[in-house]
């Protein structure tokens, strides 16, 4: 579980956060990993939770990520990570943010190792977590309608002060701009994934 090593307090203490998201979801952090069966093969699985303080990257979703990454990278097996996130958590500042570069240093040699990576991008897939390992994928599968981007369209207006194309931050924008490889419906992500991993014969 987290911890609270800035004492960090907005209108409530962090640690009170926490404690109220676990209370909440029955999980003590925003991101769960183990291993699954896709078709008979064995793959290593995150799924980021976004009721967990809106799937937000901390110290201990890096770490289970980080060790979930090293896991597959030991034993071969084809990484599967659902992202789901409003982004790095701020209330762990930087720390928070050397996630990011944990996650995708730890992908690098993953990548190196020869393993195959399928990223999957749920709604909403904003922030540091778009900004590092989601968009590492080998092959970025996401969910119809989703949101996807790095800061809100709010933010952006604000900042560039103009006018944004409309859905510029959804999946079907990217599928057409490069940046996603194919749209699957939640319902087919397993078959589609399958099918995947048997044709880069993982």
């Amino acid at each position: 579980a987290p911890c609270d090593p800035l004492l960090f307090h907005d209108v409530r203490p962090y640690q009170e956060r926490i404690v109220e998201a676990q209370q909440k979801t029955g999980e003590n952090d925003g991101v769960q990993t183990g291993t699954a069966f896709i078709k008979g093969r064995k793959v290593a699985l995150g799924c980021m939770d976004f009721t967990f303080l809106a799937g937000s990257m901390g110290s201990v979703v890096g770490e289970k990520l980080a060790c979930l990454i090293e896991y597959a990278t030991d034993h071969d097996l084809p990484l599967i990570i659902v992202c789901c996130s409003g982004g790095a958590r701020m209330q762990e500042s930087g720390f928070s943010l050397m996630q990011m570069a944990k996650t995708s240093a730890t992908l690098a040699r993953f990548d190196d190792a020869g393993g195959l990576f399928i990223s999957v991008l749920a709604d909403p897939t904003t922030g540091g977590v778009t900004a590092s390992f989601a968009m590492l994928g080998d092959v970025i599968l996401a969910e119809p309608r989703a949101l996807i981007g790095f800061a809100g369209p709010r933010v952006i207006r604000q900042t560039i002060r103009q006018e944004l194309p409309d859905g510029f931050q959804t999946s079907e924008f990217l599928l057409d701009a490069g940046f996603v490889d194919r749209i699957v419906h939640r319902s087919n992500l397993r078959s589609e994934i399958g099918r995947v991993i048997d044709f880069a014969n993982k």
